[in-house]
């Protein structure tokens, strides 16, 4: 059933157009299978002129897949990896980078969904002992899962720590484009420019049908990765029809049209709501995610009529997201229902 456009995730919208259009295009004749085809090279090509010449990119089909298969090539099982206790990795894989790779995740609780050096620390310990797991990654999502953004410097102080301890950073980027936006800057400022590793590229939270890509920002390190990315199922024989995706995202600006309409319909929606009585705005809203705290008593009713997520249950605190198709309308009318189930 296809119920009013709700604000329960950004992959609960359609596919845009213009992606559209590019799958319907690619579907035409034969091509060389698993990527040895035109799209994808046009696709890597699009990738090179965002970040440069010297990284490698995989494409795969999931950004479950992406995380996963990201952090194992810059591991071992008796490896572990630092991440804040919200990360996807840790809350919404369902136990995958474990137990496809073997290390251990050493989640950090942050009130915001962010890293800090000194949250690190509190897992530097057992170092060089064979008795304990060593920790040998750091991951950080751009947007977090609490919706809020690192700065350019934020990330360079985690990437710096992480180097002069003989780690690697892995940035989740489900909603890269997002940040991008947000921040007012190209996506290698705040990546490869201030030190990740590897990256975790996402289009399908911002307008596309699937695809995600994995990028390292050092030939060497991903040098053996189509390896990895056969065995673990993501080599997509007709992947033309993941990379023709990309191409189109990349091109005319695409991807900051689709990630800058989210972000300011979800600033319009915390401005409306947060006028309100009973709620109360407790992230700042720095993409395309609003977190709202209100009465649980009207959250079943609300839920009916627009889908989204209750964030805690005991608290009240649910999540809002907007997408590129979200209108002034939709906004409008989910506040005037808001209003009435909050006077």
């Amino acid at each position: 059933m296809i119920n009013k456009k709700g604000f329960a995730s950004d992959n609960s919208s359609g596919v845009h157009p213009e992606i559209m259009k590019a799958l319907n295009d690619a579907n035409n004749g034969h091509t060389i299978a698993y990527g040895d085809d035109p799209y994808t090279q046009d696709a890597i090509k699009k990738f090179r002129e965002q970040f440069g010449e010297d990284i490698s990119v995989y494409f795969v089909f999931l950004g479950t897949a992406a995380n996963v298969l990201g952090l194992g090539a810059l591991s071992r099982p008796y490896h572990s990896v630092i991440c804040p206790e919200s990360a996807h990795i840790n809350e919404d894989e369902c136990g995958a980078p474990e137990r496809f790779n073997g290390f251990k995740l050493l989640p950090v609780s942050t009130e915001n969904g962010k890293l800090t050096v000194d949250g690190i620390k509190q897992h530097m310990h057992g170092l060089n002992f064979e008795h304990h797991s060593q920790p040998k990654l750091i991951s950080i999502s751009q947007v977090t899962e609490m919706g809020t953004i690192y700065t350019p410097q934020e990330v360079k102080e985690i990437c710096d720590f992480a180097h002069q301890n003989n780690m690697y950073v892995h940035m989740d980027g489900a909603r890269i484009a997002n940040a991008a936006v947000a921040l007012d800057k190209n996506f290698r400022e705040f990546t490869k420019d201030v030190g990740v590793d590897v990256l975790s590229f996402g289009g399908t939270k911002n307008g596309m049908m699937y695809g995600e890509a994995i990028v390292f920002f050092n030939d060497i390190m991903g040098e053996e990765f189509k390896y990895m990315r056969k065995q673990g199922m993501q080599l997509a024989s007709k992947m033309r029809f993941i990379s023709a995706q990309f191409s189109t995202y990349l091109s005319d600006d695409l991807w900051f049209k689709t990630a800058k309409k989210a972000n300011d319909m979800a600033k319009m929606l915390s401005d409306k709501a947060s006028k309100l009585q009973n709620v109360e705005i407790t992230q700042n809203v720095e993409a395309n995610g609003v977190f709202a705290k209100i009465p649980k008593e009207i959250i079943e009713d609300l839920q009916n009529e627009y889908f989204f997520h209750i964030w805690d249950e005991e608290t009240g605190v649910v999540r809002w997201m907007t997408s590129f198709d979200t209108t002034e309308e939709d906004i409008n009318e989910f506040v005037e229902l808001l209003k009435k189930k909050t006077d």
